[in-house]
């Protein structure tokens, strides 16, 4: 008979199962509207240190990736999202930690149990040949490689095809990435190039990124890609001059880091060109840039079948419209500054990136906003279903959420005229800095500023089903 006594005996078992609290295991999914297993509950990311070493002959990753997190709640164990690979370990403040993998979820188990409000290191080291995921609606992400070429584009799951984390937008943190590739290659990532180290036939580029980022934003583009980096640049953008402030002329103060893959550079020398005045106009037009530098990498049409809002330099397949280097460059404010709290949020990025499309138009090219709004608005494809509403997850990019979100916009700026409307959305910017948002913040945001009830705009243009009487 055991004559221990019922405290010790507890504090035994306590050991034996390796936890010392009563902490339950983290959610191992968010519940989104249309992802309800991406993200994970009981903890929020701070921090990821990213090491890469990747062979382009191969196609071989291999990774390790440090994360440091605080947890929300007790936790006797956790999960990050994770797709295709191979764990090698995982430890938790130097300790192994347990590790169970079921599809797209890693679960692991520290030695000791978490206490909320705790900050803890998880270390994971993985390699393998990481994978394409294709999205609802057929498009590709993840991984892409193309020969001695590879972009890694994340929205929305994609992400977790390169790196294990908590992968839903609502989980912002700060990334330190460093990619080793062979030598001759570049690998472009976000945030701020801190070093270039070459040995032994290889290098590593060392990027930071301080300011918070959802996961879908992050990227690395490997490939022969010619770049250029200054620290500031004269905006000419062939805005008339006025005496709107939105037009006023001014320098930018952020650096601008481009790459370019060399079978294209000729014919995107315009659109390079172009992006310092785009910065500046939107500054005008939008508020402060957000972040600490800004960009663009253009690779080859065959690299991607999409442009992405890449966080500080969006990644272009190639040669495209200014339209689009606006739009994705617009994303830097709405989406990537303000994220979406859920995928069901998505007319937030892109029906205000397209309005965003709009100004730029009148403002450059004398297109007025009602002459775009009166075109979307006699599109079908606009029509299809509410902007606020998608649904399913094939159609979070489907025309309703640009045009239909940018005809709301519109529709709120009539109602309540041009000073009033771009307070909102500056202000907008503004307080939700660097943060999350969902529609009813938004909606609610802009009746308390406006001080009107917006429900006959928001009835029939962001909820409503089929096309309202246009004014």
């Amino acid at each position: 008979m055991d004559q221990r006594t019922p405290v010790a005996l507890a504090l035994a078992l306590l050991v034996l199962t390796g936890c010392a609290n009563d902490g339950k295991p983290g959610a191992a999914g968010l519940r989104d509207p249309y992802f309800p297993r991406l993200g994970n509950g009981g903890y929020d990311v701070r921090h990821y240190g990213l090491t890469l070493d990747y062979a382009p002959a191969t196609g071989r990753l291999q990774g390790v990736a440090e994360i440091t997190a605080r947890a929300t709640q007790d936790l006797s164990a956790f999960n990050l999202d994770f797709a295709g690979m191979s764990v090698d370990s995982a430890t938790v403040d130097g300790d192994k930690a347990a590790v169970h993998r079921a599809g797209t979820e890693l679960t692991l188990r520290p030695r000791d149990g978490i206490d909320r409000g705790d900050t803890f290191r998880t270390v994971v080291r993985y390699s393998g040949t990481p994978e394409k995921i294709t999205d609802p609606d057929t498009s590709e992400e993840g991984w892409l490689r193309s020969g001695s070429r590879a972009v890694a584009l994340g929205e929305p799951t994609g992400s977790m095809a390169w790196f294990p984390g908590n992968h839903h937008p609502s989980d912002k943190a700060a990334y330190d990435i460093r990619i080793t590739v062979p030598r001759g290659l570049k690998a472009v990532s976000n945030g701020e190039l801190t070093n270039e180290l070459t040995e032994g036939g290889r290098t590593a580029f060392v990027w930071h990124s301080a300011e918070p980022m959802a996961s879908y934003l992050a990227t690395v583009a490997i490939g022969p890609y010619r770049t250029v980096s200054t620290s500031a640049a004269e905006p000419d953008n062939g805005a008339k001059a006025s005496k709107d402030s939105r037009k006023r002329p001014k320098k930018i103060s952020v650096p601008v880091y481009t790459a370019v893959d060399p079978t294209v550079a000729e014919d995107s020398a315009d659109l390079v060109a172009a992006v310092p005045g785009i910065i500046e106009w939107a500054e005008r037009t939008l508020g402060p840039y957000p972040f600490s530098s800004t960009g663009v990498i253009i690779g080859r049409p065959r690299d991607s079948g999409y442009a992405l809002e890449t966080q500080n330099r969006p990644f272009l397949p190639g040669p495209t419209s200014v339209g689009t280097l606006v739009h994705e460059l617009a994303h830097q404010w709405f989406g990537n500054s303000v994220s979406p709290k859920s995928w069901h949020d998505m007319w937030l990025n892109e029906g205000f990136a397209e309005y965003t499309e709009w100004l730029w138009e009148e403002d450059t090219k004398d297109v007025p906003v009602r002459q775009s709004f009166d075109e979307a608005y006699d599109d079908d494809d606009n029509w299809v279903f509410p902007p606020a509403d998608p649904p399913s997850t094939a159609d979070i990019s489907r025309p309703p959420v640009y045009g239909g979100g940018a005809m709301v916009l519109h529709r709120v700026r009539e109602t309540v005229g041009d000073t009033t409307f771009f307070r909102i959305l500056r202000g907008w910017l503004r307080t939700r800095r660097h943060d999350n948002a969902s529609t009813d913040d938004f909606t609610a945001y802009a009746e308390r500023e406006s001080g009107r009830d917006l429900r006959d705009v928001w009835e029939p243009w962001l909820y409503g089903h089929g096309r309202p009487a246009r004014d």
